[in-house]
């Protein structure tokens, strides 16, 4: 069942949905105490270098954030935090810089902003490839290979695509590499083109818009992580703020393990004003908070609709802006001695339950 009235200090009166009729807006989670903390640290967690960029650039960002402590509590949501194959278009040879093992380059203000362009890692390698969605340059594979089906169809595919495949001494590539281990095979491609976030609120063919968006996460691994839960949850889209957040380096394609080239992504300039929009458009908007009166399990058929997952960063949770949008806040139950889970494990969690109700 729907919440049929706002709770006091919700948001008032009710909006249209996309079939045109009236309805009443859910509690908003405003009466719960405190904002989301959340950590980059725990199970799940990769490591390597943040940054926003790819083989040619990108911000440095921080994976910074630390774990909460042990006291045992009731729920917790993200604070801890909290086919066929088609072929992509030929490429030609590429040079670049060598970096330093774990670097992760620097923006310049012509960078494109989502990023993308180094991928590292066999599986992330071989879903670019098979995804076909960008123009693949050259790979580079080490001349001293260990013995990996994976690399060995990586190797094929790109000679079918007539993609430059160079053998390199291992050391070379190891110090090209942006993530801790490339896995002896690193790609380098065009970037990747973010979508508008109209296209991802747009309802075609019964489409009931399942998004998901980050309220500033930092950690690269936490949002590969991530990237690939939505993959299998089947969302829609992630959006992802343009400042203060990572957007997709080589450890971010790594963790995903391909999740980039499937996912769509939007970059919007400040979040807070996306989720207006979204409301705008009838979607519901529900963000993690471990301090929320109901629990994640209690969406009911509100899982159903339109709605958008919204998560917190690492360290800081839901920002103050962004929880006041938010239709409903809810928690992840916690059962065991810890009080909280990170990004990728709540996003895992939520996006699989909305999964759960919209089959």
């Amino acid at each position: 069942m729907k919440p049929k009235k706002p709770a006091q200090g919700g948001p008032r009166g009710a909006r249209t949905s996309g079939t045109g009729k009236a309805r009443p807006r859910p509690a908003s989670g405003s009466g719960s105490a405190g904002g989301s903390r959340s950590s980059s640290g725990g199970p799940g967690s990769v490591g390597g270098a943040a940054g926003a960029g790819g083989a040619a650039g990108g911000p440095r960002g921080s994976s910074g954030g630390s774990r909460s402590g042990g006291g045992s509590r009731s729920s917790a949501s993200n604070r801890g935090v909290t086919g066929s194959r088609k072929f992509a278009s030929r490429g030609a040879g590429r040079t670049g810089r060598i970096a330093r093992p774990g670097e992760e380059p620097r923006a310049s203000s012509t960078d494109k902003p989502l990023g993308g362009e180094q991928v590292e890692g066999r599986q992330a390698v071989r879903e670019l490839l098979i995804a076909g969605n960008r123009r693949v340059k050259e790979i580079w594979v080490a001349s001293d290979p260990d013995e990996s089906e994976i690399v060995s169809d990586i190797v094929e595919i790109a000679k079918t695509m007539r993609i430059t495949v160079t053998q390199t001494a291992r050391k070379r590539l190891d110090m090209q590499a942006r993530s801790e281990a490339p896995q002896g095979v690193i790609a380098f491609a065009s970037p990747l083109q973010e979508v508008e976030l109209d296209t991802l609120l747009q309802r075609k063919g019964g489409r009931v818009p399942f998004l998901v968006a980050v309220d500033g996460v930092t950690d690269p691994g936490n949002l590969g992580a991530l990237l690939r839960c939505c993959d299998g949850a089947g969302v829609h889209g992630v959006v992802l703020p343009r400042h203060r957040a990572v957007h997709v380096t080589p450890t971010v394609c790594k963790a995903a393990a391909g999740a980039v080239e499937y996912v769509p992504m939007a970059i919007v300039g400040g979040l807070p004003a996306a989720l207006s929009r979204m409301k705008d458009a009838g979607v519901w908007i529900v963000g993690l908070d471990d301090a929320a009166d109901r629990n994640l399990f209690e969406l009911g058929d509100l899982a159903a609709d339109a709605i958008c997952l919204v998560l917190g960063a690492e360290g800081n949770g839901l920002s103050r802006l962004v929880r006041e949008r938010c239709d409903m806040i809810v928690s992840i139950p916690m059962r065991g001695r810890l009080s909280s889970l990170n990004v990728s494990a709540a996003a895992g969690l939520a996006t699989y339950e909305v999964a759960r109700h919209r089959s």
